[in-house]
């Protein structure tokens, strides 16, 4: 951007936030005035991009076949990946790894937590949800505000995470432009919680949303450069796996979720889950971003509103502003204990109401958070908490685990764990 054309941008939450979406999205829209085109023929070209990915996901489900792609872990080591799985998990932006780790291990993960907590009286201790994200089944946790189990941290440090992560990081384009923005190969060990949702349970699951900021994403400089195509008049060259811009950038304090650059969000499951079962949805279409930003600078949303998005919640995805997109959210196929579940970190993701739930619903979130100035810098942080036990500072400030002897200490950690952690 010039000097004559850069947009207004704000790296703190503005005092007046009706007042600057209001000047932002004015400035938006006169961006794209002055590239010889208006709002309305750059949200056709999205518009256009979009449903041929929606076409193209109901046709596949009138053929039979999952809309989510399905890659075995062995084809992922031993580099026999085909051009066509690639090519659907770029369409897609989302694929269950299928064997990721050995079904046992993963069940004696799941068996390890259930020790690990019961061992310091969790249950006893448990003072309620930190926030209000997530739910909880009766008077235990659904989600377990807990960070630094052996069990979790063998994961995150375990070759095999280090294997995948790199692959799926690979299909981002990690440099561009001279500039190299993330190392594909790194990663950063982004801690998060733990899901134990047990057989029987009553859930009402999550809306559609996303993660991956909220206002910041039209207001700070950062973001403003990476989803420069859509408002200069080349919406044609948005390229959603194009890295550029997305790892230094800051977020507002009020963003939710993730203060870390994400390529990929994702969970290892811990017990076998049916796709029936209150799982995940994704709208798996990785444009979709771009229709998301377009659409508040349409004439028919107020020009004080992003279609709902502000700070301190989550970005909200649904009927209202982009019908659209919901016709293809789709839900993950069956997977077995030790498969891996992936999405595109910009893409819109809900999880699924269920009522008296068949089996066990067990996961650890472990996503692909690979080395970039970004979370090079919250990695600090992250040291901090692992070394005293601490919740990350991402999470609420719950500190279940500051006195747990049998927590995963410094001297238990690999190569891939110290170089994760920015430990010499």
């Amino acid at each position: 951007m010039s000097a004559t054309t850069a947009l207004p941008h704000w790296e703190q939450i503005p005092a007046d936030l009706k007042a600057a979406t209001r000047e932002i999205k004015a400035a938006l829209r006169a961006r794209i005035n002055a590239s010889g085109r208006t709002v309305d023929e750059v949200f056709a070209v999205v518009e256009r991009r979009v449903q041929a990915a929606v076409d193209d996901i109901n046709a596949a489900r009138r053929r039979g076949e999952s809309v989510w792609p399905v890659i075995d872990y062995a084809d992922i080591a031993s580099g026999t990946v085909t051009a066509d799985q690639l090519d659907l998990l770029h369409r897609r932006g989302c694929v269950v790894v299928r064997g990721h780790f050995d079904r046992d291990q993963a069940r004696q993960w799941d068996q390890d937590i259930v020790d690990y907590v019961e061992s310091n009286n969790f249950f006893e201790d448990y003072r309620g949800p930190g926030d209000d994200f997530f739910g909880s089944v009766g008077s235990r946790p659904e989600i377990y505000p807990i960070y630094w189990s052996p069990a979790q941290m063998q994961a995150r440090q375990s070759d095999r995470m280090a294997n995948v992560q790199a692959f799926l990081n690979r299909q981002w384009k990690s440099e561009s432009g001279g500039v190299q923005w993330f190392d594909p190969n790194r990663d950063s060990l982004y801690p998060d919680r733990i899901r134990r949702r047990p057989e029987g349970a009553d859930s009402a699951g999550l809306g559609t949303h996303l993660d991956p900021g909220t206002l910041d994403l039209w207001m700070t400089q950062a973001y403003q450069q990476a989803f420069r195509h859509l408002f200069d008049g080349t919406v044609e060259q948005y390229d959603p796996w194009d890295a550029a811009h997305r790892t230094a950038g800051p977020q507002y304090p009020g963003t939710t979720m993730c203060s870390a650059f994400r390529t990929f969000q994702g969970w290892t499951a811990l017990s076998d889950m049916d796709h029936d079962q209150g799982v995940l949805h994704t709208v798996p279409i990785p444009e979709a971003m771009a229709y998301l930003m377009v659409r508040p600078l349409l004439s028919d949303v107020p020009d004080d509103d992003m279609c709902g998005v502000t700070v301190n919640q989550v970005f909200p995805a649904g009927h209202k502003w982009h019908a659209p997109l919901m016709e293809a959210l789709t839900g993950i196929p069956d997977v077995q204990a030790g498969d891996s579940v992936w999405w595109h970190a910009d893409m819109i993701h809900s999880v699924a109401a269920v009522e008296n739930q068949k089996g066990w619903g067990n996961v650890m979130y472990i996503p692909a958070a690979p080395w970039c100035p970004r979370n090079e810098k919250y990695a600090a942080n992250v040291r901090e908490a692992f070394l005293t036990g601490s919740s990350p500072s991402d999470f609420p400030a719950e500190h279940y685990e500051r006195e747990w002897p049998n927590r995963f200490q410094l001297e238990d950690l690999n190569e891939t764990g110290r170089r994760g952690l920015g430990i010499a």
